[in-house]
């Protein structure tokens, strides 16, 4: 409980500016600030125990680790960034925003920690791609190989006749009975933006592939493509067509109002990246025996890839501050978080750690397994690709089809130009 309070009290002191002030007082012990976003069990305390075998080998070190939810750090991350006062250590989704925090110079060039370590072939090699920047290694794949995919109640697919749909639509035939039988289709909290990203970023590459999005962001293409216009008219015909929950556009998927749905069986069907299985383990492990998974079907009009995923290697990446106190400290503690303890414990808790040889033991999460092994390309978030004030443009003008607040034309008119304006700033 001490340890509790005395995280709290460094936060809050960072909140204010004025940790130094705060600090425990004589200690010859270095200090790592450790910023993560594990909000749920089992991560928070797969962490913690981490964390305790760190300190049991390095007592001349003392930790600090804040938690902080996932749509609140990314604002605390960028205040820190202007103050100068960025944590030991701290994540990123890569993509974008890795590129700007390492341009910015806030994150550590950890190529030769990593070499130096001999763990560098330990991870996947996928994953150390994400965190490669001009040749160089900025971040630490950790806790989870992670793609979006379409989570059913089978208990009640099964009461209501329903087969695993494999075109989108067939996905909406499953819809209009579950909305004719009082079921909430999908049980999205689209409050924070993201989570409806998904149905947008699987609507447009079932359409047309990952192409028109890789040439929209080069320049080669634009975000006025045919397949981006395909996917916002189909977000709000779904939305007409009732096939969320009351007032999900505001909802909270931090605060688990999506699962709340799944788990009261109000909703079916729950568009969301595999951590789910993690978050049912550490909330309400019995009920992961009455769900299935399966890909976001394929658009029976397309030749693209029906395989492809939207996800990522490595959610989240662990970076060392260029201002850390211990470099070489602080990436150990990394390494800690994924040694053979920790990986066997993420694996016991349905995450796929972005190491080689795992092998889950859940069938859910074998599932989940063999989406990602048949995907010949896995894109990563639109949110976490994009540069991030292009990134914010996507979120919000998606956010604002969900709630019939634009059309398609003005949401990527709006992409479009916010794109031209990044590559000519």
């Amino acid at each position: 409980m001490k340890k509790r309070i005395l995280v709290l009290a460094l936060a809050l002191c960072m909140l204010f500016g004025i940790l130094a002030a705060c600090a425990p007082s004589g200690s010859d012990k270095t200090v790592i600030e450790f910023w993560h976003i594990q909000t749920t069990e089992p991560q928070v305390s797969i962490i913690e125990r981490a964390v305790e075998r760190f300190i049991e080998a390095n007592p001349q070190y003392e930790v600090n680790i804040v938690t902080i939810m996932n749509d609140n750090y990314k604002e605390r991350i960028l205040i820190a960034m202007a103050a100068n006062e960025v944590p030991d250590i701290f994540i990123s989704w890569s993509g974008g925003p890795m590129i700007e925090y390492i341009e910015a110079g806030h994150i550590a060039d950890i190529t030769d920690l990593f070499n130096d370590s001999g763990l560098l072939n330990r991870y996947l090699e996928g994953g150390i791609a994400q965190a490669t920047y001009n040749g160089r290694i900025w971040g630490v794949p950790t806790e989870s190989v992670a793609v979006a995919s379409v989570f059913y109640n089978k208990d009640i697919f099964a009461n209501l006749g329903l087969s695993v749909p494999r075109t989108i639509g067939e996905l909406e035939q499953v819809a209009d009975t579950l909305v004719a039988n009082d079921i909430i289709p999908f049980a999205l909290a689209n409050g924070p933006r993201w989570t409806g990203s998904f149905y947008y970023m699987y609507l447009a590459t079932r359409y047309a592939g990952l192409e028109p999005f890789q040439n929209a962001v080069s320049g080669a293409g634009s975000f006025e493509h045919p397949s981006f216009e395909f996917a916002g008219d189909r977000i709000i015909d779904w939305v007409n067509r009732g096939f969320f929950a009351p007032g999900f556009n505001g909802n909270d998927e931090d605060a688990g109002q999506s699962r709340q749905l799944m788990y009261s069986e109000q909703a079916a069907m729950h568009v969301m990246g595999n951590w789910f299985v993690g978050q049912m383990m550490g909330e309400n492990e019995a009920f992961i025996d009455k769900v299935g998974v399966f890909a976001f079907p394929a658009y029976e009009n397309s030749n693209a890839h029906p395989d492809i995923a939207i996800g990522t290697a490595g959610d989240n990446f662990y970076h060392v501050s260029s201002t850390a106190s211990s470099k070489e400290g602080a990436f150990n503690l990394i390494m800690q978080l994924l040694d053979d303890q920790a990986v066997q414990e993420r694996v016991d808790s349905g995450m796929i750690p972005p190491v080689r040889g795992v092998q889950p033991e859940l069938p859910l999460t074998r599932d989940v397994m063999a989406i990602i092994q048949r995907a010949p390309e896995v894109q990563l978030w639109y949110d976490q690709f994009l540069p991030p004030e292009v990134a914010q443009v996507h979120l919000s003008t998606s956010q604002a089809l969900f709630g019939l607040q634009t059309t398609p034309q003005q949401a990527n008119a709006e992409m479009q130009a916010a794109m031209v304006a990044y590559r000519n700033r």
